[in-house]
């Protein structure tokens, strides 16, 4: 199975948040891949940068490269036109985590999440596969 994971998965496994275990499932899946697009280890690497520095957030992304995320730097014309007309859908969710949508799609993948307030409406409409992490 793959799963793309979105920045709130990434950074609950790298704080050992809550649902960190779940992404440590899929990590250690022998079967399974985990995937995620540049703009969600973007956000990774910001999120690590605004809190606690520039030596942290490098170490962060470090670290997730470390356990087997893969970085998958799609952005075709096909590929940004399909996050483009998501974004228009679904105006709430955010630019990145449409790249996170995109991209599943594209790979027929599952998103890993905490994203409730994003990923509930659009697990519901059936948009993508999602898997919650809490």
């Amino acid at each position: 199975m793959i799963f793309v994971l979105d920045a709130s998965a990434m950074i609950a496994y790298l704080r050992d948040e809550p649902g960190a275990g779940r992404v440590s499932e899929a990590l250690l899946d022998p079967d399974g891949q985990c995937i995620a697009h540049v703009l969600n280890w973007c956000e990774v690497f910001y999120d690590f940068h605004r809190a606690s520095g520039p030596r942290y957030a490098l170490e962060a992304v470090k670290d997730l490269a470390r356990v087997g995320v893969a970085e998958n730097a799609e952005i075709g014309t096909e590929f940004w036109q399909a996050v483009g007309a998501l974004k228009a859908i679904h105006r709430r969710v955010s630019l990145a985590d449409c790249f996170a949508v995109a991209l599943a799609n594209k790979l027929g993948a599952t998103v890993l999440t905490a994203d409730h307030h994003e990923f509930d409406a659009l697990a519901d409409r059936g948009v993508c596969a999602v898997g919650f992490i809490r």
